[in-house]
């Protein structure tokens, strides 16, 4: 290529990637020594729930098959130290949609309610946040938002969808509001149902002990009471005793239902059919809009508990029903490719494919694990800082643009999903906040050769428990925690016997001097260093500090959504497909099990 026409390729790249409105992306393929014009990308952002960086064969698992999302890998990049910014649902998925720590836009707590606890909360993203989905909106995308979401949905009545996916710039939303929980299945594994109705037993037993110690009393003449304290009591006595016997449902009606739109479609949804539903939305959408520009975020239900796998995946795996779940993931992930080739759109769209943070160590039952498994690395779901909890598989295709087979080892993450696909759009990126991700393009065509990422900061929820320090001169990955769980059992890699490790109080330790490890050489975090094995044990430790510092000093006050009254239930905000309490609806008839045009499932 003529040394003009080089240039012209890369001032139209940097024009492009400002949202100069040039009507082409040029992009110069590394290593092809040509040029690809076309039209901006189609996106398409695929989102796993719960799964570990060791559950597919890319990531070197041999006994789950994975084929489809290999065959991604094989095809595109795939990053092997790709991080999520928080290691529970509600913030990493918040940081994945704004490019921005958790922390900035108030989607942590404070005291342990690390997600939303309801669907029918005041909390949620924040309406002045501004998410890739609402950029690429202004930008002529078609947007749109299948499967999970769980980031709020109402803040001050049932129809205000103030936190709803429609308000947050997708056009078209299908799916669940809330997230997919053992207590959709009424699971032993409980999140809340629980731990509920041992509160509510409780309070039953309270109360009738009351009422028998007034009527007693009464009875004696030990109390000159009337027996109208008598009768509240056995009242609210009866009425706990039933909600807890009544629970299970009611949870289910609260938190499991489907929507399209703003409207409630399925109330309880129906699991055996979530699958199927879920695929045809996403073949109307792109049959709907391939004739434009568009994104479509599928947030799947897999591989989260009670992992619902319908009855053709059953028994597919030796790994039980989680190896089961993940492969019909899979091969979810096979028909929604395939989806683009029939339409003639796979060289022409964006394909990305990653976890939401790392498998669930603690989702244990009766000998048996329900949670993903992470690899090499220790920890998982709920650690902020030990790297099970955060490094998650990222794998980028673009046929034609980028080059199939690389890997890249450098440090990115989910945030950087945000400026990539925004400055690909034509877009830009807002210059009125902090933007924590990175545009990874020049990262994943190989014309950079490092991350732009020198420090990453590992939040849980408002305590810092670790940063990660890339030395790109000395070409280490330098790991300080300042903050890790106490495992338990002693001994064990988790905190088994509850849902997740804690952030704080007596269920962490605290260290001073911090622990340091070297990621490049100890990718497990086997072997803390010291100043006796590491000669640069103290100036590593000072040039993280000042990280820290720096970013401190960029932080604002901001309200907390996952805190106090915002992440209560209340009855006004709960969504419903009636008159509540009357929610109960199958507005999808039924469901079944859908096939695409010309296409045998």
């Amino acid at each position: 290529m003529a040394p003009l026409g080089r240039a012209w390729s890369w001032l139209a790249v940097g024009l492009s990637m400002l949202g100069c409105g040039l009507p082409a992306v040029v992009l110069t393929v590394a290593g092809a020594g040509k040029d690809v014009s076309g039209s901006r990308p189609n996106i398409l952002l695929l989102l796993a729930d719960d799964l570990g960086i060791g559950d597919i064969g890319c990531y070197g698992n041999d006994t789950i098959r994975t084929p489809n999302i290999d065959r991604l890998a094989a095809d595109g990049v795939r990053l092997t130290q790709h991080l999520a910014a928080a290691s529970l649902c509600t913030p990493s998925r918040a940081a994945f949609l704004t490019g921005r720590y958790p922390l900035r836009s108030g989607m942590v707590s404070s005291h342990g309610n690390r997600v939303l606890q309801w669907a029918g909360v005041a909390g949620g993203l924040p309406t002045n946040e501004t998410t890739f989905a609402k950029i690429l909106q202004g930008q002529g995308y078609a947007t749109g938002l299948v499967g999970k979401w769980h980031l709020g949905v109402s803040c001050e009545s049932s129809g205000d969808h103030c936190h709803h996916p429609l308000n947050h710039g997708f056009d078209h939303y299908y799916g669940m509001p809330f997230t997919m929980m053992g207590d959709c299945a009424q699971w032993a594994l409980s999140e809340k149902r629980a731990a509920l109705q041992r509160r509510l037993n409780v309070y039953a037993l309270c109360m009738a002990l009351v009422a028998l110690t007034l009527a007693a009393g009464k009875y004696a003449g030990l109390f000159p009471v009337s027996w109208a304290p008598v009768l509240c009591a056995a009242a609210a006595a009866l009425l706990c005793f039933a909600l807890s016997h009544f629970l299970g449902p009611l949870i289910v009606l609260a938190d499991c239902f489907l929507m399209r739109n703003h409207g409630v479609t399925e109330q309880p949804m129906n699991f055996g059919t979530s699958a199927s539903l879920f695929l045809r939305e996403v073949w109307s959408f792109v049959g709907r809009n391939k004739q434009r520009p568009f994104l479509l975020f599928v947030s799947f239900l897999h591989t989260h508990i009670p992992l619902v796998t319908t009855e053709d995946f059953l028994g597919s795996s030796v790994h039980g029903l989680y190896g089961d779940n993940v492969q019909e993931m899979d091969w979810m992930v096979g028909q929604i490719l395939d989806t683009l080739e029939r339409e003639g759109l796979a060289n022409n769209t964006l394909v990305y494919f990653a976890s939401d943070h790392g498998g669930s160590l603690e989702s244990q039952q009766g000998g048996h694990q329900y949670g993903g498994w992470n690899g090499i690395y220790k920890g998982g779901k709920g650690m902020a800082g030990w790297e099970g909890g955060i490094r998650v598989p990222g794998i980028f295709r673009w046929p034609g643009v980028l080059p199939a087979g690389r890997v890249v080892s450098e440090p990115t993450s989910l945030m950087d999903v945000f400026p990539t696909v925004v400055r690909l759009g034509g877009g830009e990126v807002p210059r009125d906040r902090v933007i924590d991700g990175r545009d990874l393009l020049p990262l994943l065509l190989g014309t950079a050769p490092h991350s732009e990422h020198e420090f990453l900061l590992h939040y849980c929820e408002t305590f810092l428990h670790a940063a990660r320090w890339h030395q790109r001169d000395r070409g280490a990955v330098w790991k300080v925690h300042y903050v890790t769980p106490i495992f338990h059992p002693e001994g064990a890699g988790a905190c088994y016997g509850t849902l997740a490790c804690p952030c704080s109080g007596q269920g962490v330790a605290r260290h001073d001097p911090p622990l340091l490890f070297d990621l490049s050489r100890d990718p497990s975090e086997a072997h803390a260093l010291t100043p006796d094995t590491e000669p640069a044990f103290h100036q590593v430790l000072e040039r993280v500090a000042w990280a820290v510092e720096d970013h401190r000093r960029t932080l604002s006050p901001v309200a907390l959504q996952l805190d106090g009254y915002r992440n209560r239930w209340s009855a006004w905000l709960q969504p419903c497909c009636g008159p509540f309490p009357l929610c109960w609806c199958d507005r999808e008839k039924g469901g079944g099990r859908q096939t695409p045009p010309d296409r045998d499932l």
